[in-house]
């Protein structure tokens, strides 16, 4: 594995307690540079606690994080952690964690299209305009992992389909990898590369494609959800092998169903292929 393909960062054995309470148990995760992840389930089943521990917010009660050297991280929280009823330009929003230039500041809110906010107040932003700004204070950090958890969170569903276009955009533009938290299915499970269904353990993973006809996946979201996402189809510069890793392209378009998904209630032969009991 060449070193631009090792992972942004991996997790493995993650367990994680509060109190008598167990939220994560034995979970694995990693993100490769130049993909995008989904990581789904319902609500409580500990997708923003792996996120923050990924992140290293949270500690894991047991369990190992690795994070490349030098790691630089866009986190766009599901809610943030200040009042923004309160008089507060863009242009301060954009530089609370870390200073810029206005030239800069301009730069990335043309790439997530909102050239014309700067100046305008953060409290009078609609959902889809505040995510687009915390997109481009992300890409002000020249983040080689970005971390977005529930994205689409008060926006309408057209402004949806517009948000997940352009972070496809981003990966393709900066190489990125991005891990997407979500509880919605429908453009999150078809504008991504690889999906992790999390229910307080990963219960199964893959390509969008086969994922959604897992039975672990129907369990839990119901027989409706392996047709009810949208199509989605996009220009790659890579490609995935079978196990899921980024591998180089060879010139041709291709959609999301490609590869194999597995559960973790059966056992692996050699070289992570499933083993047949």
């Amino acid at each position: 594995m060449s070193p631009d393909q090792a992972p942004l960062v991996a997790a493995t054995g993650i367990c994680k307690s509060f109190g008598r309470r167990e939220v994560l148990h034995d979970v694995a995760i990693e993100v490769r540079p130049g993909e995008i992840v989904a990581l789904i389930g319902p609500n409580g089943s500990g997708k923003s606690t792996l996120a923050r521990i990924l992140l290293g917010i949270l500690a894991p009660t047991t369990g190992q994080v690795v994070r490349r050297p030098g790691l630089r991280v866009g986190y766009v929280p599901q809610r943030l952690p200040i009042d923004i009823v309160l008089p507060l330009p863009v242009s301060r929003l954009l530089t609370l964690t870390a200073p810029a230039s206005r030239e800069a500041m301009i730069r990335a809110l043309e790439e997530v299209g909102a050239p014309d906010l700067l100046d305008e107040s953060a409290s009078s932003l609609s959902g889809g305009e505040l995510q687009r700004i915390l997109l481009a204070r992300a890409l002000l950090r020249d983040s080689d992992l970005l971390v977005l958890d529930e994205p689409t969170a008060n926006v309408d569903f057209n402004g949806q389909i517009d948000l997940f276009e352009l972070i496809g955009r981003i990966r393709g533009r900066h190489g990125c990898g991005v891990l997407t938290i979500s509880h919605d299915l429908h453009l999150v499970m078809a504008a991504t590369d690889r999906v992790i269904c999390l229910n307080g353990h990963v219960c199964c993973e893959g390509v969008p494609g086969t994922v959604s006809k897992h039975p672990a996946y129907l369990q839990i979201f119901g027989p409706h959800a392996a047709t009810s996402f949208a199509v989605y189809t996009h220009d790659h510069d890579h490609e995935h092998g079978l196990d899921g890793a980024v591998v180089p392209a060879h010139g041709h378009d291709h959609d999301h169903d490609h590869g194999h998904s597995h559960s973790h209630d059966h056992p692996h032969g050699r070289g992570g292929k499933t083993a047949r009991p």
